[in-house]
């Protein structure tokens, strides 16, 4: 969201450092004459910084000046990468041939740069034995090739044994 600007009679304070149209700096000036040399150059005072002390204005188009802001967010917006959180089931009674198809696409999410969450699950009799599935998830880590680190650590969740990596830069 493009913040609120204030422009020309708005500015209320009593001093401004004035930018002209290019960005060199005019100078401290009132703001009744910051205003007066924007109307001579027939362009708006627009109020850039105003946590400044004293608040930084600049002469520019109006209509221009949020265009541009407007640019900047639309491409800020573009540069940035949404990180998904892939999941990943896998059983106590896997192969070792599945397990090792499983890491590879596990090393595939982490090339990508996304999350992976890993999670065993144990159904009727094999919740008896947590310390075999535990031992199975610690064999299905062991497999991958990508660099990594730990986000969530293997915790017990119910009948799952859960797991939350992601890639490591």
């Amino acid at each position: 969201m493009i913040p609120k600007t204030r422009l020309n009679h708005q500015i209320s304070v009593p001093e401004v450092r004035v930018v002209n149209e290019e960005g060199q700096q005019v100078g401290v000036m009132k703001t009744s004459q910051a205003l007066e040399l924007a109307r001579e150059n027939g362009l708006d005072l627009v109020e850039i910084a105003p946590q400044a002390k004293p608040p930084v204005v600049k002469i520019i188009d109006f209509a221009k000046f949020k265009y541009q802001q407007k640019k900047a967010l639309t491409q800020a917006k573009k540069n940035t990468k949404k990180t998904e959180v892939k999941t990943l089931w896998l059983t106590m009674r896997i192969g070792e041939h599945d397990m090792q198809i499983k890491a590879k696409k596990v090393d595939e999410f982490l090339a990508e740069g996304d999350m992976v969450r890993i999670e065993l699950r144990m159904r009727g009799r094999e919740q008896a034995f947590p310390e075999i599935a535990r031992q199975n998830l610690e064999k299905f880590i062991k497999l991958f090739t990508q660099p990594y680190k730990t986000e969530v650590p293997i915790k017990r969740l119910g009948g799952t044994f859960a797991l939350t990596i992601a890639p490591s830069k």
